[in-house]
């Protein structure tokens, strides 16, 4: 059985500060039988990594901690980049690899997101592989062959244990940070084409494999999302920055 996954992205936002007391208001409003049912990731800026290590392994926290991206060498003259094996030191357990924003805005390519994927398996890490269509190709009804393109080129060369252990964020471009959000029918349609994709090359590795759904997910939507049946969690930007608002889209159910 899949466990569910609840991940903040914080994007550029919070200083090391800011981090240290976020996560701590977080892990006051989240009980024991909350991280039994879900897995709880926090993806501070990379400058505030070792405060939230620092909180977390100090006051023993069941929260875990998350990089927003990392470079595909595990050293090197990559002026500003980041290695997988530096975040490992930092207790980082997942990455998210291949966000819109580092797509659109930065000018990733899959093939360059592919090599990163496969160097955060090397450092011992999960990646959070995110994709999606902008709004374009939404109603050019291309939304399955974008998905497509970039779970496959993402994941080429992956192992079935690989596949089943990889985090896959399905975030329609069109609704992050903008407050739209795709219908949870929607959601699920895409999230279970996803599922059907990983199948075609992995077979039951696609059972153990979650998925998350992202895009202006709040209190108010997260539990008609999370009530599909191919939907694991979600990857959460704005709403993760309040540790109340955030723990209330952890605990969906409630």
């Amino acid at each position: 059985m899949r466990k569910d996954l609840i991940a903040g992205n914080w994007k550029m936002h919070a200083t090391h500060l800011d981090t240290i007391q976020m996560v701590q208001k977080l892990s006051y409003r989240l009980n024991d039988s909350d991280h039994e049912r879900v897995d709880v990731v926090v993806c501070p800026p990379f400058t505030a990594l070792r405060s939230a290590q620092t909180v977390i392994e100090t006051d023993h926290l069941r929260i875990k901690l998350g990089a927003q991206n990392c470079h595909w060498a595990e050293s090197g003259a990559y002026t500003g980049e980041i290695s997988p094996a530096m975040l490992a030191k930092l207790s980082v357990t997942y990455v998210v690899v291949g966000h819109s924003e580092r797509r659109h805005i930065f000018g990733e390519v899959d093939a360059d997101i592919n090599r990163k994927v496969k160097a955060v398996f090397e450092g011992a890490m999960t990646p959070i592989l995110a994709v999606g269509e902008t709004e374009q190709e939404r109603a050019d009804e291309m939304t399955e062959e974008r998905v497509r393109s970039q779970f496959v080129a993402g994941t080429t060369g992956l192992t079935q244990d690989q596949i089943s252990s990889l985090v896959v964020a399905y975030e329609p471009v069109w609704a992050i940070g903008t407050g739209k959000t795709a219908t949870p029918e929607d959601a699920q349609n895409v999230c279970g084409f996803i599922r059907d994709l990983a199948a075609e090359s992995s077979g039951n590795a696609a059972d153990h494999m979650r998925i998350l759904y992202g895009g202006s997910v709040n209190p108010g939507n997260v539990a008609a999302i999370m009530a599909k049946r191919d939907i694991d969690g979600a990857l959460v930007g704005g709403a993760s920055l309040d540790p109340d608002t955030f723990a209330s889209v952890i605990r969906y159910w409630v």
